[in-house]
């Protein structure tokens, strides 16, 4: 699966994309907010994330979309997206976002994070999306509330960070497919 927007393209990872990856995860400003994605970021790490994601992306009944973002105009990875634990029958779905430091502040994440909404909604008929982000992580917690997410819980010193190896709070975040704004 591929999908489209005016700058973006958001696909399956493959092997060419490892060096991309790395420069964009091998740094403590974008690993410390997410979970499973270790600091330093080597190129094992890289190539068992691929691996992982190009295991899953062959499956036709997956319930894990695991997409790199393309900057069309530079043909380059800057960040990932994914929308996984699917659950068909309940109608929801979570998963999350990174891009690469040196892009941020264009919108980009903006731009992939919609086309994934978009994707659970329209093309997947879900009906709620379940995310989150470690409290202190003020531009996606922003970034999803422009979108109509709001904040449902705090889970205290609930998830391991592996970069910075601390446990962190982590805001719960939620979208009813009735209160997605359109259009950022």
């Amino acid at each position: 699966m591929k999908l489209e927007t005016e700058r973006l393209i958001l696909r399956y990872w493959n092997e060419a994309d490892i060096n991309d990856l790395i420069e964009g995860l091998n740094n403590i400003n974008i690993s410390q907010w997410l979970a499973f994605v270790p600091n330093p970021y080597t190129r094992n790490d890289a190539k068992n994330w691929i691996n992982y994601c190009i295991q899953y992306s062959s499956n036709d009944n997956n319930k894990t979309y695991e997409f790199a973002i393309e900057l069309k105009s530079e043909k380059k990875i800057i960040g990932g997206v994914t929308l996984n634990k699917i659950k068909f029958v309940q109608g929801t779905a979570g998963g999350g976002i990174w891009i690469n430091e040196s892009y941020h502040g264009r919108g980009y994440g903006a731009e992939a994070f919609g086309e994934r909404i978009r994707l659970a909604f329209e093309k997947l008929n879900l009906r709620r999306l379940e995310n989150g982000c470690f409290e202190g992580n003020q531009s996606s917690l922003k970034m999803q509330k422009k979108f109509g997410y709001r904040i449902e819980g705090l889970r205290r010193k609930a998830v391991y960070c592996m970069a910075d190896r601390q446990f962190k709070n982590e805001y719960i975040t939620g979208l009813l497919k009735d209160e997605w704004i359109k259009g950022v």
